[in-house]
């Protein structure tokens, strides 16, 4: 049985972050209220969502910077693991991208996360050959 998955709402908020909590999505230096709130209000970004009997079970949050796609907080509760939800986010995510152009997707998993890589290279991901750099911006270390 395929999953429901439509776009989020902001009366989503509270459950879809404490998702992204209980899957030790959130670091200290992202507030995961505000990137939920910016993804609702930008056109060219959403958070998707599965409900499940006991509310919400899985998330992608997509966006699309006019050049690449990108996902983010891919979140499956602990609960519905291993039941093809995370599958069917992803192809809902690869949708959304595609319906607005996005030539190509992108997303970033943490190096010792080999759960997760796992997953994505299953789904037919490839490593690609580049670095990631950054800083912040905020002087107290916050995004």
């Amino acid at each position: 049985m395929t999953p429901e998955i439509e776009h989020a709402t902001a009366a989503d908020a509270s459950a879809v972050i404490a998702l992204w909590h209980a899957c030790g999505l959130t670091r200290p230096w992202n507030d995961p209220a505000s990137d939920f709130a910016l993804a609702l209000r930008e056109a060219q970004s959403s958070v998707l969502v599965a409900r499940g009997e006991g509310g919400i079970t899985g998330s992608a949050m997509v966006g699309f910077d006019g050049h690449r796609g990108w996902i983010y907080y891919l979140a499956v509760a602990p609960a519905a693991r291993r039941s093809g939800l995370g599958r069917a986010l992803m192809a809902a995510a690869e949708r959304w991208l595609r319906e607005r152009g996005a030539p190509k997707l992108q997303l970033m998993v943490r190096g010792d996360n080999t759960a997760a890589l796992g997953f994505y290279e299953a789904l037919g991901l490839a490593r690609q050959d580049v670095v990631v750099l950054g800083r912040f911006l905020a002087a107290d270390g916050t995004a």
